[in-house]
């Protein structure tokens, strides 16, 4: 069948490879495809990640870096779900992500493993362990949920499906298994379905199952099925099955009765099996899917065999279903994702046709509403309507297929039923089942609502149209419009009558529905007229229907200016302004007409709205100079301000300060230009200065920045306003920092009595000139001194204030300063009166005032500056007996003590509050002993350093350093930049160590000398401390820094400090003399502290003595000893004698590096000594494998035997491998023997050249890898009866067949391969693979066994690969039948044509012929029989005659030559009338002279060229053929040139024809004359009636009579003259007739007016008027005869009527 009229159509949607997945990722166990959405494909290289492919865009995969075991997306949405096993566990991590989102919504820990998991509904995974199935929402935080627990007959199954049903209530899981020992490769399919009602789990036999939902008749409720197919092997037999079940059958209600089916496998595919099960609901089709690609389509509701074939070559693993089309997606091996889809138009022909299953055709019709049953559907419903069955014919018309019986004529053949008494009328019937099944189409509709409104049920019409039960239209609103207006309405709108719904509507007042409406369905109503009528009523309404028409798309239909006309006519001078406001609302310049328009309306009329709109600012593009005149004139001078743009209107209105609000003259001047602004200003001010200066003030405040501060200054200095200047620069100085607008300020307060405001700018501002404000404040001597207090103190003119106020004799502001403003400043105060010899007694009075407010510092430097430092000697002893520890205070009394030399010391050593540092430099030059004291006191180490250096009193620098014991100290007087320090070392070393008692102030020392790098002073410094038997001589840490400096830098003493030290840390000072190089003073250290281990690695690692190691080891005897010399034995390469120090330490734990260097060594025997040692302590498979190994290498193969019987931990495998692969097959033979690895045994015997044991061991191996290797051994050893025997076992492999292959033909064996091969054949487990093998070894080693071959096994024969093997040894006759049999016979003719000597066979050829693709192989294949079979191309261009152009083909034949040998066929295909065959054939027939076929040609074939024949053949010798010539010149219209022919041949009954044929009265007439001129009486009389439509009667009586031919033409007269009688008889009659019906018809008219008056019989009858000719009251009398012979008005058009009788 043609995939064309297939009832399945395969759709290639998809490659995967096309995308970018690897092929090894297409498989089960990778892909997953939940839905018809999504597919997901997980792949672990290059890297870990999930491919998600949309199929609504499937070339952009989204590909993620996601490592998961599994990967599943949800059915509905970008839900990804992941599954990942925890490392070394056997549990499973779920989790669930939100792609879109990002997030994550779920994520479980699973106590066991899932073994398969799948989506089962868009909102619940089903998860399958080894024991249970669980089901886990995405929704909430649950965890999963335990349903049941797998059945025993899925134990030990993989799981493949897992579905449920809808209700979610039936549950289905699938597995499969190894098939039945005596059949294997058949896999056997187990299901375990349970009921979660009842709890219950039944175990069946299937390998793929489905839910569906089905309507059974009789039962309201769906019933749920399951269908199922299983495949399996009993007794010997396949039995295959497809079973539909119903599951829990509702009681009292209808059933679906059980339906089976069998599924029926090609021989081929006998051990193929059901893989996947879909139901399209859609079609209640079941599609069965296996492995092998092929697919078994079945009907739901009857189980019923619909279709079945191959939909893909490589095997199926994935589908799902694709529920929008009711087909299926299938995934294959290669990566292919196929659709299959129900092929709508051809399979409702299929079933009735080809199935001859009628009702199933019509069924499958109804269901999936499919064309193609429809005159079955009009059939049967015909018959059920005759049979009275009224109820199944309505319920017939309602499923009909694509509506087809849904038309009126069904409604009036229902209407036509009479009703029978007490029955329900039938059309009422089909309406109830028309409602129940579905929505009614318009017509329907229409009638079944006329039939409710007659019986007044207006709430059944509600009810339908609430449940979509009507399709709406015009008629219908129409309808119910006479019973309820609303529900008409509702009507209209769905049916989308526009205009009755806008009539509507504007009946019911609801305009702003109208806009609505028309905007939604496009409908543009008359707008105006709308508007005019809402106007009349609800002026309100109309200003928001106007609205609603400025806010249509597209904008306002009738022009906003038309509106405002309308609404201004009726004076609604608010509602214009409102409609106005809201459409101008853009401020689009077009508007600007209608901005000015409502402006002046309503300055005109109500200037407030006016103002509100101006201030609203929404319109710019109005007439300003207009609006401005008429603000001004309505007094709204702010307005009119803003719109003038003139300086003199402007100056003319602004002076109108008495009406205009402060605020917006404010705000107006900022508008203004700084010129015009400043004019204003000064017009304000000179009109009225007292009363606009607050107004001009404000003015210069808000706008200072845009006028300027300067201008505005020169105006207001200008008048002389300093109360102005004063505002103004009031509220501006806050914000400035110009020193210049400070002091103006300043200035201006000052002259206008503001001294508070003075005192508060000098007091707060930063930035007025300090030194022209203290001399302004200065020259106008102020009563308050306050300002210029604040002006000095602040900026530093203390001592200006302080002369000031004393010259002016001010002392009251003087105090007030110093004891309320600032005393800190005291200092200054009291400076500048010593300066002005101010009295002692005020000076000392002013100081005890402020006391300990007063800052003792700077006063003492005042004071000492000047001398005069013993002044505050009562105030400093006044301060300390308050308790005061100022440091100023002591310092300052402590200077004045040792000036006084009162007892310095005591004061220095006792008096804890002075500065060491001020008081010590104070006594620097005085005493520097002093300021050593007070330097120590304080810790004032670089003041101390230096005076002691400086006065070179070094051994009080050397005692303070070393109590100091201070790191910085130390390293700064030992710097080798100090010049003191050798002088300060030795004081340290003589004197102030030896005094120091204290072990810190020793350490502090030694680490400086350390860190100073002064090794051998530090050598001398611990001699003098450790050896010299001092309070430090035993110290622990000293001898070890005296042992760790002299290796350090003197390492001759290091052997003497080890003898005479003993309390030192010998392991780490070891140490540190291995790391020196002291190598023999490290190894007396050692063994001076019992360290072995240590003192025998010194002699290994550094003096490198290993007799020395090993001699020492002898005396120690210590096995950590031994260990280590044996370690340095094996570095060394003393392999013996490393593993005899081993044994003697007895030290297992260096066996690896032992096992590699003997090996290394060669030394196997020692090696077994150490390895029975080590396998004493430790159990390790690599000493029980490398003991193995040893034996193996020394030959002891019993030791072998012995060993691997005892219990060991060897990997024996591994070691059988080792061996192997260096050799020792005899040892490897035994290993392998005894683990029973007979895939390595068999290899191992064969390279032990034992083969037949070899083949027995391959035989139990039973693997392709072994029988290979074992076969090839054979091979090349010539054993070929042994490795048939393995090669049997290898071809039944398709992967191995060619490699096997090869080898044979590689070798030369090509009989032995052949035999093979044929041996094969009877196998079980044969495939193509083998059969396809024997061909092509047939085809090049044995060609006369290759037909049979073909012929015997085409269908079990990969075509392609035998096809290539044919042509390469050129077998052209079975190249030319496979190519047929592959139905390729585009190659199959070529292949004949080109080789025909061997491959042509007439027969095959032709049906060859006919169904190749190219169409240049027809033309091909007329040379090739043109060439070589000339005698059969009729035959073959017959075949061919519906295919080919026979245009083309004569051509061929033409230019060939060889015409007339496809005359028969030209004279078969001639009836398609193409001009190339006519004018070849008739060439040909003018040739044979064969006129009767030309003339037979010329009629029924039209298509040549008719002129050029005719002249051809005019001037033929044979008359037959010039009248041919005159004949076709007939036929192509040329008239005289026939008429002259036929004319010239004597044949006038041809001529008279001819002239009759014409139409033209002039041939006729000339013929006539032609006649009379050859005095062909006869033939004149002929004429006459051949002709007698075209003469005319007076010509022919005229040449009658001139040539005395009456009698010739008398019988053409009689015939004219009773042709022309006739047709006047008609004429009368028809004319009487005429006068008869308008007669009839006044009559008519006058009883209409005489019913119509009603007062006609009131009247006297009136006489009747004489008739008129044609009116009523008698007929006119008839004409008379007609005299004399007229010629009547037509003509017939050809020949001669009959004649009449007389």
């Amino acid at each position: 069948m043609a995939a064309a009229n297939a009832p399945i159509a395969m759709k290639e949607v998809l490659t995967l490879p096309s995308i970018g997945i690897s092929p090894q990722f297409i498989t089960f166990t990778n892909v997953t495809m939940e839905s018809e959405k999504y597919i997901c494909v997980r792949e672990t290289a290059p890297q870990n990640s999930v491919v998600i492919i949309d199929m609504n865009m499937p070339m952009q995969p989204l590909r993620r870096p996601i490592t998961a075991d599994s990967a599943l997306m949800n059915p509905n949405s970008r839900i990804l779900a992941l599954k990942a096993q925890l490392p070394g566990t056997t549990q499973d991590h779920l989790q669930i992500f939100n792609i879109e989102l990002k997030a994550k919504i779920k994520s479980h820990q699973m106590p066991e493993q899932v073994v398969f998991w799948k989506w089962i509904s868009p909102k619940l995974l089903g998860l399958v362990t080894q024991t249970s199935v669980y089901h886990w929402s995405i929704e909430g935080e649950s965890e999963p949920v335990k349903m049941f627990e797998r059945t025993a007959n899925l134990a030990n199954n993989q799981i493949i499906n897992y579905k449920c049903d809808p209700s979610e209530k039936w549950l289905v899981l699938i597995g499969i298994a190894p098939g039945a020992p005596e059949r294997p490769q058949l896999v056997k399919g187990n299901m375990q379905l349970f009921s979660v009602d009842q709890q219950r789990s039944q175990a069946l036999e299937a390998h793929a199952a489905s839910f569906a939902q089905f309507k059974v008749p009789g039962n309201e409720n769906p019933s749920i099925l399951i269908s199922f197919a299983t495949k399996s092997f009993n007794a010997g037999q396949i039995t295959s099955k497809l079973h539909v079940i119903e599951l829990g059958a509702q009681p009292g209600k209808s059933s679906f009765s059980k339906k089976q089916a069998d599924l029926f496998f090609p021989p081929d595919f006998q051990d193929d099996f059901p893989v996947a099960m879909q139901i399209s609901h859609k079609y209640a089709l079941i599609y069965v899917i296996t492995k092998l690609g092929l697919l078994f389509v079945y009907d739901l509701e009857t189980a019923t065999a619909v279709y079945r074939n191959r939909i893909s070559p490589d095997p199926i693993f994935l589908t799902s279903e694709a529920s929008a089309v009711g087909g299926f997606y299938a995934i294959n091996r290669r990566g292919q994702v196929l659709l299959a889809t129900v092929n709508e138009a051809t399979i409702v022909p299929f079933v009735s046709g080809q199935l001859n299953n009628l009702e199933l055709a019509v069924n499958l019709a109804k269901r999936g509403n499919l064309p193609g049953a429809e005159n079955l559907v009009v059939q049967r419903f015909q018959e059920l309507f005759a049979q009275t069955k009224y109820k199944e014919a309505a319920e017939l018309a309602a499923e009909s297929p694509q509506g087809i019986l849904r038309t009126p004529d069904t409604v009036a053949k229902f209407q036509s039923v009479p009703v029978q008494a007490g029955q329900t009328a039938p059309l009422l019937q089909y309406f109830s089942i028309l409602l129940t099944w579905g929505k009614l189409n318009a017509f329907e509709s229409l009638e079944l609502s006329r039939l409710v409104v007659n019986q007044n049920k207006k709430n059944l019409l509600e009810n339908w149209l609430a449940e979509d039960k009507l399709e709406c239209s015009e008629e219908l609103g129409d309808l119910v419009k006479t019973v309820d207006n609303d529900l008409a309405l509702k009507i209209y709108i769905k049916a989308r009558a526009t205009p009755k719904v806008v009539a509507a509507f504007a009946e019911r007042r609801e305009f702003d529905k109208i806009l609505i409406y028309s905007k939604q369905v496009g409908y543009t109503p008359d707008y105006l007229f709308l508007l005019q009528t809402i106007l009349r009523t609800d002026p309100q309404g109309a200003v928001n229907f106007a609205l609603m028409m400025s806010q249509m798309e597209g904008g306002c239909p009738v022009d906003y200016n038309t509106i405002t006309d309308l609404f201004l006519q009726r004076n609604l001078i608010r509602e214009a302004t409102a409609f106005l406001l809201d459409v101008l609302k853009p401020n689009l310049p077009e508007h600007a007409f209608l901005q000015t328009k409502v402006l002046e309306i309503n300055l005109v009329t109500f200037p407030n709205v006016a103002d509100a709109i101006l201030a609203n600012g929404m319109f710019s593009h109005y007439d300003r100079p207009r609006i401005a005149q008429l603000c001004e004139k309505a007094g709204l001078y702010v307005r009119a301000l803003q719109h003038y743009s003139e300086l003199p209107d402007i100056k003319r209105v602004i002076v109108n300060t008495h009406a205009i609000e402060p605020q917006s003259l404010v705000e107006f001047f900022g508008t203004l230009s700084r010129e015009w602004a400043l004019e204003c200003m000064k017009d304000l001010l000179l009109v009225n200065l007292r009363g606009n200066l607050q107004i001009i003030v404000q003015v210069a405040k808000e706008y200072c920045e845009q006028l300027g501060v300067d201008s505005c200054i020169k105006i207001f200095e200008q008048f002389k306003s300093y109360e102005g200047l004063y505002f103004f620069l009031g509220s501006y100085l806050s914000s400035s920092e110009d020193p210049d607008i400070h002091f103006k300020y300043i200035e201006a307060a000052a002259k206008t009595g503001q001294i508070k405001e003075v005192e508060r700018v000098t007091r707060e501002s930063n930035f007025y000139d300090a030194e022209k404000t203290k001399n302004f404040l200065m020259e106008a001597k102020l009563p308050d001194a306050r300002p210029l207090i604040n002006v000095c103190d602040r900026f530093g003119f203390v001592p200006d204030l302080t002369h000031y106020l004393y010259t002016n004799n001010m002392l009251r502001y003087i105090e007030g300063y110093v004891q309320k403003v600032n005393p800190g400043n005291a200092p200054l105060v009291v400076g500048q009166l010593l300066d002005d010899e101010c009295p002692e007694d005020f000076i000392k009075g002013l100081i005890l005032s402020v006391r300990s407010l007063l800052p003792v510092e700077p006063l003492v430097e005042e004071c000492e500056k000047r001398n005069r430092l013993r002044l505050l000697t009562q105030f400093l002893e006044h301060l300390v007996s308050e308790g005061s520890q100022d440091v100023h205070v002591h310092n300052a009394l402590g200077k004045i003590i040792i000036d006084s030399n009162n007892n310095p010391e005591h004061f220095l050593t006792t008096n804890p509050y002075y500065d060491s540092r001020v008081v010590g430099k104070y006594c620097e030059k005085r005493d520097p002993t002093l300021a050593v004291v007070a330097y120590r006191r304080g810790q004032c180490d670089d003041e101390l350093i230096n005076v002691t250096n400086k006065n070179s009193l070094f051994k009080l620098q050397a005692r303070y350093v070393v109590e100091r014991m201070d790191g910085d100290l130390w390293e700064k007087v030992l710097n080798p930049e100090n010049e003191y320090r050798r002088q300060l070392i030795d004081q340290v070393v003589s004197t102030a160590l030896p005094e120091s008692k204290s072990p810190e102030q020793v350490s502090a020392a030694v680490k400086a000398f350390m860190t100073a790098d002064l090794p051998h002073e530090l050598i001398e410094l611990l001699e003098k401390i450790v050896l010299q038997n001092s309070a430090f001589s035993g110290n622990f840490n000293l001898q070890n820094l005296l042992i760790l400096t002299a290796i350090k830098a003197d390492p001759s003493r290091v052997m003497d400090y080890i003898t005479r030290l003993d309390n030192f840390d010998g392991p780490a000072v070891g140490e540190v003399a291995v790391e020196a190089q002291l190598y023999e003073e490290a190894f007396a250290i050692f063994k001076k502290f019992n360290l072995n281990v240590q003192a025998v690695n010194v002699l290994l690692d550094n003096i490198r003595s290993i007799d020395r190691a090993v001699e020492f080891a002898f005396r120690v005897e210590e096995d950590a000893v031994w260990s280590q010399v044996a370690k340095a034995q094996l570095r060394e390469g003393l392999v013996s004698d490393a593993i005899e120090s081993f044994i003697r330490a007895d030290d297992a734990t260096q066996f690896l590096d032992v096992i590699r260097a003997s090996e290394d060594a060669d030394v196997y025997p020692d090696l077994v000594r150490y390895l029975l040692m080590v396998r004493q302590k430790v159990k390790e498979p690599k000493v029980d494998g490398e003991l193995i190994y040893a034996y193996a290498k020394i030959d002891r193969l019993g030791e072998i035997e012995e060993f691997i019987l005892i219990p060991n931990v060897a990997n024996l495998q591994n070691v059988g491998d080792r061996l192997f692969d260096e050799a020792l097959y005899e040892a490897a033979k035994i290993i392998f023997a005894f683990i029973s690895n007979w895939a390595k045994l068999a290899v191992t015997l064969v390279r032990l050249k034992q083969f037949q044991g070899a083949v027995d061991a391959a035989r139990k191996a039973n693997s392709a890898k072994t029988w290979k290797e074992v076969c090839f051994a054979c091979v090349d050893a010539e054993e070929f009866r042994l490795a048939q025997i393995c090669g049997l076992n290898i071809i039944i492999q398709v992967d191995d067949l060619e490699e096997v292959s090869e080898y044979y033909q590689n070798r030369g064996c090509f009989n032995e391969l052949i035999s093979l091969m044929e041996s094969g054949l009877g196998l079980e487990r044969a495939h193509m693979g083998i059969f396809t093998e024997l061909g092509v070894l047939y085809a090049r080693y044995r060609p006369e066994k290759l037909m049979e071959h073909i012929k015997l096994f085409s269908t079990r024969l990969n075509i392609p690969k035998l096809i290539r093997a044919c042509d390469e040894q050129q077998h052209w006759k079975e190249l030319t039948y496979l190519y047929i049999q592959y139905d390729e016979f585009d190659n199959a003719a070529t292949t004949v044509m080109n080789h025909s000597p061997e491959s042509w066979d007439h027969m095959q050829f032709k049906d060859i012929i006919v169904k190749v693709a190219s169409v240049e192989l027809y033309y091909k294949a007329v040379h090739f029989y043109l060439q070589e079979h000339p005698d059969l191309i009729n035959d073959m261009l017959n075949v061919l005659a519906l295919r080919v152009d026979h245009t083309r083909v004569v051509d061929i034949m033409r230019k060939a030559g060889h015409l007339r040998i496809v005359k028969p066929y030209m004279v078969a295909v001639q009836s398609n009338n193409v001009s190339a065959v006519n004018e070849a054939l008739n060439e040909i027939y003018v040739e044979e002279e064969d006129y009767d076929r030309l003339r037979e040609s010329i009629d029924l074939h039209d298509n040549f060229d008719q002129i050029g024949l005719a002249q051809k053949i005019e001037k033929h010798e044979l008359l037959e053929m010039r009248r041919v010539a005159a004949y076709i010149y007939k036929k192509a219209g040329r008239w005289k040139q026939s008429i002259a022919l036929s004319k010239k041949d004597n044949h006038y009954k041809d001529a008279m024809e001819t002239a009759s044929q014409s139409g033209e009265r002039e041939l006729a007439e000339e013929l006539l004359v032609y006649f009379i001129e050859q005095g062909k009486k006869e033939c004149f009389a002929s004429c006459l009636f051949v002709c007698y439509d075209l003469l005319r009667a007076d010509v022919v009586l005229e040449l009658a009579w001139i040539h005395n031919m009456i009698d010739f033409a008398f019988p053409y007269l009689l015939q004219f003259i009773r042709e022309y009688t006739g047709k006047v008889d008609e004429l009368i009659k028809d004319k009487i007739e005429a006068q008869k019906e308008v007669k009839a018809k006044e009559q008519e008219e006058k009883e209409v007016i005489a019913q119509q008056n009603m007062y006609a019989q009131l009247l006297p009858l009136a006489l009747p008027a004489p008739p008129m000719p044609g009116m009523g009251g008698g007929f006119a009398p008839p004409p008379p005869p007609m005299g004399g012979m007229g010629m009547p008005p037509s003509m017939p058009p050809f020949g001669m009527p009959p004649m009449g009788s007389y």
